[in-house]
């Protein structure tokens, strides 16, 4: 997709999977490599997306995002389901670059805005989301997608 300042991002292979799965270990989501690499599997068969984030090593992070529909809408939302960044790769603009990255994918699947469930005991993720320009409730937040080159949604 792209490589700003050293750092790629680029869609996830299921090569990946080991370094994923210890991004999600760190964050408490322990699973093993394979386990990780059949639900990555899944999840792009479906119409998901998963894009990474690599340095010089190792994934810094990585962000998973589904397009969904619903009967209330006109167009889906891109709900991002996981985004885990490393704590030694945090504060560096990993995560904002994983979002727009995010938000590119789901413009281009149709959506029109992101929505990101955050947990109560996520204080971080909730601060980063608010700085990031989601709004909503405690545990969800969304953001409208704008068509690029314009202010309108």
């Amino acid at each position: 997709m792209g490589n700003r300042y050293g750092l790629e991002i680029r869609a996830a292979a299921g090569a990946d999977a080991a370094g994923l799965a210890t991004l999600l270990g760190e964050a408490g989501e322990p699973l093993t490599a394979a386990d990780l690499a059949s639900r990555l599997e899944g999840l792009q068969r479906d119409g998901g997306t998963v894009l990474v984030a690599v340095e010089w090593g190792p994934p810094s992070g990585f962000i998973a995002l589904s397009p969904v529909r619903t009967l209330d809408a006109p167009r889906p939302f891109g709900l991002i389901t996981t985004l885990v960044v490393a704590a030694e790769s945090r504060r560096r603009g990993i995560g904002r670059v994983l979002l727009k990255a995010a938000g590119r994918a789901a413009r281009q699947a149709g959506c029109d805005r992101l929505v990101l469930r955050v947990g109560p005991e996520q204080t971080t993720l909730r601060a980063f989301c608010a700085a990031a320009g989601f709004a909503g409730t405690m545990e969800l937040h969304e953001r409208p997608l704008l068509k690029r080159g314009s202010g309108e949604p």
